[in-house]
């Protein structure tokens, strides 16, 4: 019987005279989808910023981790009592912790000392147990040595169940099936679209949709300086999200069409850009923003282009780092653009 005489619980939805309420009961119920922002007024160029962090997870990561879970228990690789491990910087940690702690599971993140504190208390609050890498492995990254602790991790009891994101295929079809079809939906004469390369799921996802479709969107991606992705040489990162220091067995780069490559100097600045404008997003973010920019400068000349851009995560997680006077001196030296107006407003310790 319904609590008020014009209410009823109709499919997940409170139905009442005003319209329709979301009611959700898992944290993957809700994931918004549809909320771009342009950037024409701070670049100079009309780029729609696709915002994917508005869900419990507050990243992108949400899509590739509930597809891989659920991939997972289909399969009957994870069962009741299994123990969830995976290799994160952070967003698919959180992700990870987010479902597991939905579903009953128990989940370990193994990560390093460049995952925001933010995020590894979250991951805690949320029950997950996390393990930091503190030494890098033998080519002087930090992917390659937290995967041998995974391994290494498995092999000692069969509870341990990894999904790897870096080689699993549901991690780019969550793309694939969500991500991309939103996009092309939205936008039906998109000319170019610019995604971020980690794990590079999303970029291959996204990839492969508008490829299948022939549809001619240029697929931009974008990649940190110091990232092994596409061969570049290695180098310090220290912004967690983009790029990797061992290539992503799930790239395949006929499917892309251009790479830029983006300064973490060049990210900062984008992020505190954006930030100057009331949209606080993350450094992932902030890289494919700075990328999508320079492109459009060189390419973009008479403003014609349709251009979306893939915002993977949102920045309280960043409060401490990118968004920190005292971590940007440690890292960048007292010299960091004194005069620039996106130091204006940081936050001092």
């Amino acid at each position: 019987m319904s609590c008020a005489g014009t209410d009823e619980a109709v499919g997940g939805l409170l139905q009442d005279q005003g319209g329709n309420v979301p009611v959700i009961s898992l944290p993957t119920d809700f994931n918004e989808e549809e909320l771009y922002v342009d950037l024409r007024s701070m670049l100079g160029h009309s780029l729609y910023l696709k915002c994917e962090g508005f869900n419990f997870a507050g990243s992108i990561k949400l899509k590739a981790a509930q597809e891989m879970v659920e991939a997972a228990e289909r399969g009957g690789v994870l069962s009741p009592g299994s123990i969830l491990v995976e290799s994160s910087s952070g967003n698919l940690g959180v992700a990870l912790a987010t479902i597991a702690a939905s579903k009953g599971y128990q989940f370990v993140c193994v990560t390093d000392a460049r995952c925001n504190l933010s995020t590894r208390r979250l991951m805690e609050a949320l029950g997950s147990q996390v393990h930091i890498i503190a030494e890098p492995d033998v080519s002087g990254g930090f992917l390659g040595a937290r995967i041998e602790y995974v391994r290494a991790l498995c092999a000692s009891d069969d509870q341990y169940v990894w999904l790897n994101q870096y080689t699993n295929p549901n991690n780019w079809k969550a793309h694939y099936r969500t991500t991309a079809p939103a996009i092309a939906r939205q936008f039906p004469h998109l000319d170019v679209l610019f995604v971020g390369a980690g794990t590079t799921g999303t970029l291959m996802g996204c990839a492969r949709y508008f490829r299948e479709r022939r549809r001619p969107v240029r697929i931009v991606a974008v990649d940190s300086v110091g990232s092994v992705t596409f061969g570049g040489p290695p180098g310090r990162r220290m912004i967690p999200g983009l790029g990797t220091s061992v290539r992503p067995q799930l790239l395949d780069e006929s499917y892309v069409d251009e790479v830029v490559n983006v300064e973490e100097a060049d990210t900062i600045r984008a992020c505190h850009r954006l930030a100057r404008r009331g949209f606080l997003f993350g450094g992932s973010t902030g890289t494919v923003v700075s990328g999508a920019a320079q492109w459009l400068d060189h390419h973009d000349v008479q403003g014609r282009l349709t251009a979306a851009a893939i915002a993977p995560d949102l920045g309280e997680r960043y409060l401490d780092t990118v968004y920190q006077m005292n971590w940007l001196q440690d890292l960048y030296g007292t010299a960091l653009l004194p005069d620039d107006e996106l130091t204006a407003g940081v936050t001092p310790a």
